[in-house]
């Protein structure tokens, strides 16, 4: 039993659940789950795990380090994508290791083509195509030096082009022109690629948004990310479940301090909650060193983060401070130490969310999934499993450091 007082429980029966509502979604492309810092933070091998076993083929990572974590913890039955690195990085090692490299510059190229002739193996690499977006990849100009280099190493046998890809600016506002202009430029530069010679096997440009609302967009291969934990990046047009997703991650704690306090008693740092009749303060052991963030901070106008204490809804009374927040449980009330908070849920018994919590710290979903503290656990639950049983309730499956599944490269 792990001594700290909150943890993070995920359901790994949603999380494969939602892969397979992903991949009705797009029914013609194969889906990659990007597992990315720390799969957002539901924890990186149990979390792709689960996403191979809900169908993925491939996963997907930002760091070079996450993805060589996943081939040692024994992930060999997909196919693995990384994309963002700088000089230096172990680049023979990930060659070695069968794991897919991004290029977006000339001498990310010269660096893979290094790293294969130094493992004695051919490199796959997918050309990345800023189209827009205006972070990583090749501009439609520098393309053809890049390309005719890569042909001309393809040629030697060092490195194989395998995919071209790009990423959407605005894929949460399906309507935007950029939207348009970015999938123009992205066919161009497939037609490119595909004219010299190049023998792709997937053309990707879809995200989590994008496989939710733009079909036009999947081609061979969907990217998401936050739609596998059961979040939407697009809560304007509705929930999870309006595209049937299930949230993946229950933020729960115990309360610690409970206490009966009189009117006017300030609360936590800057008195900037101020009780105003007596009732029952309740400390909940979490705060921004945990990931809670501090523009979740409640007022005298306004509560805070939502959480749900005894079945009812709350929010939280003053300033969040590093390892704690306070509660205003009411008059009279009968909670108790060791009480169940819920910070964030799947919502479905009407307890907060994780977009709940986004809208009052002004934020995105992603960022408070992904941003849990390393000494969160992890506990590991399977809903699926229970159903297959005909249990009630989560069946543990397991309690984890965070460290030990992310490899540190969170």
């Amino acid at each position: 039993m792990n001594d700290f007082p909150a943890r993070a429980v995920v359901d790994l029966g949603a999380l494969r659940g939602n892969v397979r509502t992903l991949a009705s979604l797009a029914p013609t492309a194969q889906v990659m789950a990007v597992v990315k810092a720390d799969a957002y933070g539901h924890g990186l091998v149990p979390s792709a795990l689960a996403a191979l076993e809900g169908g993925a083929t491939w996963l997907g990572t930002a760091q070079v380090s996450e993805a060589l974590h996943l081939r040692r913890a024994g992930v060999t039955g997909a196919r693995i994508l990384t994309w963002l690195y700088a000089p230096g990085a172990p680049l023979r090692e990930s060659v070695e290791a069968d794991v897919d490299l991004s290029v977006a510059s000339r001498w990310a190229l010269d660096d893979v083509v290094a790293a294969a002739r130094a493992a004695g193996r051919t490199a796959r690499v997918h050309l990345k195509i800023d189209t827009g977006l205006g972070r990583n990849g090749l501009l439609p100009a520098q393309l053809p030096d890049v390309l005719a280099a890569a042909l001309a190493a393809e040629a030697e046998g060092l490195v194989r082009v395998v995919g071209v890809w790009s990423h959407l600016a605005f894929a949460d506002a399906p309507d935007h022109a950029v939207v348009g202009r970015q999938a123009a430029v992205f066919t161009d530069a497939v037609a490119a690629v595909e004219a010299a010679g190049a023998r792709l096997e997937v053309r990707h440009l879809a995200n989590s948004a994008a496989t939710l609302t733009a079909p036009a967009l999947h081609w061979d291969l969907v990217r998401p990310g936050i739609a596998v934990y059961g979040l939407t990046p697009v809560p304007q047009l509705g929930g999870p479940e309006r595209f049937g997703l299930v949230p993946a991650m229950t933020f729960e704690a115990e309360l610690a301090t409970v206490k009966a306090v009189p009117a006017g008693s300030g609360v936590s740092y800057g008195h900037e909650y101020v009780v105003p009749q007596d009732t029952v303060l309740g400390v909940v052991p979490l705060g921004y060193a945990d990931g809670i963030p501090r523009h979740a901070s409640g007022t005298a106008d306004r509560w805070g983060g939502p959480v749900q204490v005894g079945g009812r809804r709350l929010g939280i009374a003053g300033r969040v401070c590093m390892d704690q927040v306070v509660l205003d449980l009411g008059p009279g009330a009968s909670d108790v130490a060791g009480d169940r908070v819920v910070l964030w849920g799947d919502g479905r018994d009407g307890g907060p969310t994780a977009q709940d919590w986004a809208e009052v710290a002004g934020t995105i979903s992603y960022e408070l999934v992904a941003r849990l503290g390393a000494r969160v656990p992890r506990v590991y639950v399977d809903s699926e499993q229970d159903r297959e049983q005909g249990a009630v309730g989560a069946h543990a499956l397991a309690t984890t450091d965070p460290s030990s599944v992310g490899g540190g490269a969170a």
